[in-house]
């Protein structure tokens, strides 16, 4: 090898260790940049809303034009509401997944499917909404009820489960399926004893981001789910419910009294925020615990 041959390749060697140095460091302050950027909303929801919350606040019903009280219906109707939408996405998602990668063919109509999917998770969620409204309260006559608002916030958060499922069933090794069916199982069994088992983990992972974005809309639910007010605590599907969110959008626009409860809206947002928090731990730690297993 001659030395031009030798410095030639040493340049080479450099600029791709700088080039390497250079893109960790801008994913390393990428990662800084969300980082501050959570813990700047955390710290001034925590400053502006920390007086709010009591154990008051926490297990009672709104009072007195929602000035005074607490969010209980709140807490409970986004629970319902949340679980129903996964109830509803989740196994429908992981169905749909299994057909695209296991049992579709290849072609044209599975790229136009692939592509509708795609396209429907940047839909607005007011659409949604609206879809819902049309559909679910109106024409199936539910009317506005946890059942509506579940089955609108499923439809919104499908695409997320069906995208991060069919990537997970990509990720289980072709030999897994290879030696299933080998020793003599059906198509069917293989994927629910051993493809399903192993893709489990990863699919939950879209799980608990379907979850927190179904804990967190709006628009979604003012037209299908949510109402200004109401004291009861659901006590069947078919009723309405308060919802953290939607509380939240009232009394900064529509309250009467806005500057009077500018703390409970803080309050709110911080309790809707450690709400997603502990669901999404839930999960993950059920995440966790079969990852174990395999």
């Amino acid at each position: 090898m001659t030395l031009s041959t030798i410095a030639l390749t040493q340049r080479t060697a450099g600029r791709r260790r700088f080039s390497e140095t250079a893109m960790f460091g801008l994913f390393r302050i990428a990662a800084v940049i969300n980082g501050l950027a959570l813990f700047v909303i955390l710290f001034f929801l925590i400053k502006n809303g920390w007086r709010a919350i009591n154990w008051t606040f926490l297990t009672q019903a709104p009072l007195d034009s929602m000035t005074k009280g607490g969010i209980l219906p709140c807490i409970a109707g986004t629970v319902y509401l949340s679980i129903g939408a996964m109830l509803i996405a989740f196994p429908l998602g992981t169905a749909s997944a299994i057909y695209l990668n296991e049992y579709a063919r290849q072609g044209r109509v599975l790229r136009v499917i692939r592509f509708g999917i795609n396209n429907l998770a940047g839909v607005p969620s007011v659409v949604f909404g609206l879809f819902g409204l049309a559909l679910f309260v109106t024409w199936m006559k539910m009317g506005v009820s946890i059942l509506a608002g579940s089955l609108t916030l499923g439809f919104l958060t499908l695409p997320v489960i069906i995208g991060t499922a069919e990537e997970a069933l990509r990720a289980v090794p072709a030999t897994y399926r290879e030696a299933s069916l080998a020793l003599g199982a059906s198509k069917w069994q293989t994927i629910y004893r051993v493809v399903l088992p192993a893709a489990l983990p990863s699919m939950l992972t879209g799980g608990i981001l379907a979850l927190s974005r179904a804990a967190g809309e709006t628009a979604a639910i003012m037209f299908t789910a949510a109402v200004f007010y109401t004291k009861k605590m659901p006590t069947s599907v078919f009723d309405q419910v308060m919802a953290l969110p939607y509380h939240i959008y009232v009394l900064a626009t529509a309250g009467t009294e806005i500057e009077q409860t500018r703390h409970l809206q803080y309050g709110t947002a911080l309790v809707l925020i450690f709400l997603v928090l502990g669901m999404n731990l839930v999960a993950i730690v059920y995440r966790s615990k079969l990852r174990k297993k395999r």
